[in-house]
């Protein structure tokens, strides 16, 4: 079986799962992606590990809206990348893969209407990220259902999604969005006890540390966690807990102005951190806090878990029901409800003895989610497609 693989844009994550794909079909995988929305480090290891099957195109082309908020739908914009159909009929596919319905989807889209090569869709959305869904989009994704053999789906909430726009349960598999766990706990277990005494001795971190990574933009619930911290820090002694925010974007002057308005304390803004160096901050914390209001699956979250640490997750994001299991390796809570936040950043403050073993516990879940485990479930997506050739 010959796989190609067309992606607008990948991160390192993808990388084990392409690895286990190839070696599954014995180096028959071609991956076709963006020059201009692939960092280099990607670049560069995809490029060590695929050689000239890694195919980078450049000069795209968009027109429309250009989306700022980071939230679902609230752009309306389309990318044109010339010389993708044929970089697409080069690669001679037995089975094409794609991400999502619009984009770079379109024209293995075509190419599957042409040419009859069967096509698998990796999806992520779910009812919440898609509840402002304009009608066009909606009517546009039924449609091309007709010509998608197989989707592979990240979690039970995409799924359910999927399957009410009228796709077949039966040609769905799960699991395609996962972290890279093995190279995780490899940093980790490097992160020396210097590093760490180091990094709390930098941001001043103290007693129970909560940790966020991400993005600085509305969409990620940050004012939302910051309004429930101000109640939450009046409660607390100075030492008892610290918010370490990892990350950088247009909305790191208003939180930043937030906390200075009203006073809050033991909150530190680390700025952006190459994901290669993330290690020591995820050795460092406690417990990892994601108050997001919408998101399809959050990397960052099976990346915490694999550095063996309980999670706070939000109920807008959609890995939830797989990943966090609530009193077992953490908690979920509505970043809406101040009560609700106050309430859960409290349950980990009056269970600091706890949160080793939960954050242990969230390495047992984790597990099942890895990359080769992705791998196996697109493969299967790939089979069910190439059976209705």
């Amino acid at each position: 079986m010959r796989i190609t693989w067309v992606t607008r844009s990948f991160l390192d994550y993808r990388i084990p799962v392409f690895e286990a794909l190839d070696s599954f079909v014995g180096g028959n995988f071609y991956l076709i992606y963006s020059t201009k929305w692939t960092p280099v480090r990607t670049k560069n290891k995809v490029g060590s590990l695929l050689g000239y099957r890694a195919i980078v195109l450049e000069g795209e082309k968009n027109i429309g809206s250009v989306d700022t908020t980071g939230f679902a739908n609230s752009a309306v914009g389309v990318a044109y990348q010339p010389g993708l159909y044929r970089a697409i009929a080069k690669t001679s596919p037995d089975v094409l893969i794609a991400d999502g319905f619009f984009q770079w989807t379109v024209p293995a889209i075509a190419y599957r209407i042409l040419k009859r090569i069967p096509l698998v869709v990796c999806y992520e959305r779910n009812f919440h990220t898609e509840r402002n869904s304009q009608r066009y989009r909606t009517a546009y994704r039924k449609f091309v259902m007709r010509w998608i053999d197989a989707m592979c789906c990240n979690g039970k909430l995409c799924g359910e999604y999927v399957q009410s726009l009228g796709f077949p349960a039966a040609r769905i598999t799960y699991g395609h969005m996962v972290a890279d766990t093995a190279s995780l706990g490899n940093s980790i277990a490097k992160v020396t006890n210097k590093q760490i005494s180091e990094l709390k001795t930098k941001y001043y971190l103290k007693g129970t540390i909560f940790l966020y990574v991400g993005r600085l933009i509305p969409l990620k619930g940050l004012i939302e966690l910051l309004n429930a911290w101000k109640e939450f820090g009046g409660s607390i002694s100075a030492d008892e807990a610290t918010l370490l925010l990892v990350g950088d974007g247009p909305q790191r002057q208003e939180c930043e102005s937030f906390c200075s308005q009203n006073s809050l304390q033991n909150i530190c803004f680390a700025g952006a951190i190459d994901y290669d160096g993330l290690a020591p901050y995820y050795k460092a914390a406690n417990v990892f806090i994601i108050p997001t209001l919408e998101d399809n699956w959050s990397l960052v979250v099976p990346e915490a878990m694999a550095c063996g640490l309980p999670i706070l997750c939000s109920k807008y994001n959609g890995c939830w029901p797989e990943l966090v299991h609530p009193g077992e390796n953490g908690w979920v809570f509505d970043p809406l409800d101040c009560k609700d936040v106050l309430q859960c950043l409290k349950a980990c403050t009056g269970n600091r003895d706890r949160l080793p073993q939960m954050g242990e516990r969230s390495k047992v879940i984790v597990g099942d989610h890895t990359p080769l485990k992705a791998a196996e479930s697109i493969l299967r997506a790939c089979k069910i497609a190439m059976a209705r050739r």
